[in-house]
């Protein structure tokens, strides 16, 4: 009798375990999901430094404010990441000038390049905003040598603009319901943004292109 309610116990564990399993496989399924969504609903910027001295970074922070500050002009009515990659290809140049007039008037000679990217950014946070891991359309900028530390953030929407460090509407107007949810999630408590970076770490390692 023992034994055929112990035998009755453990399948009744073993369903348990199993739903909970599925449970937690489709809700890491979906947040895998909306992540792509964020992925390709975003724009983000990467800058990268001539050197890690510490004028080459201050210069760094200054070329990433005069780019950023003509995005801004450049994305003015634009309403989805789509629109703003479609503005931002034949305008590079006009940011690589934002960036060299910077430079020279720092007093540096330094080559800059700018250029649209698709680029794999780590998971990061940006005040309450979590961005996840994988594959980003990117804006580009190198200055000089770029052997320094970078800086990363999201160009559209409008997140790094001190404008906009108050976070206030913005991202609301361009992610729908699914994908606030993701972004506003804590990456530092969400499991679920490390199961999504690994599984993007491991698509980079075995992709054919890398």
């Amino acid at each position: 009798m023992k034994s055929k309610k112990l035998s009755k116990l453990l399948k009744i564990q073993a369903v348990v375990f199993a739903v909970i399993i599925a449970v937690g496989v489709c809700s890491v399924g979906a947040f895998a999901y909306n992540c792509s969504r964020v992925r390709s609903d975003v724009l983000r910027m990467h800058v990268i430094a001539n050197s890690d001295s510490d004028e080459d970074q201050a210069l760094k922070l200054k070329v990433r404010d005069a780019v950023l500050e003509r995005g801004a002009e450049l994305f003015d009515g634009t309403v989805t990441a789509d629109e703003a990659k479609a503005k931002i290809e034949p305008q590079k140049a006009e940011l690589e000038a934002a960036a060299r007039e910077v430079i020279e008037r720092e007093g540096y000679d330094y080559p800059v390049s700018v250029n649209v990217v698709n680029e794999y950014f780590a998971t990061r946070c940006y005040g309450d905003l979590t961005m996840p891991a994988g594959r980003y359309t990117a804006v580009k900028v190198v200055i000089g040598e770029g052997a320094g530390h970078n800086w990363w953030c999201v160009m559209f929407p409008p997140l790094c603009l001190p404008a906009a460090q108050d976070r206030g509407g913005n991202i609301d107007a361009f992610l729908d319901g699914d994908e606030l949810k993701v972004v506003e999630s804590s990456g530092r408590y969400e499991p679920r943004f490390k199961i999504v970076e690994i599984i993007e770490e491991l698509r980079e390692k075995t992709s054919p292109e890398n």
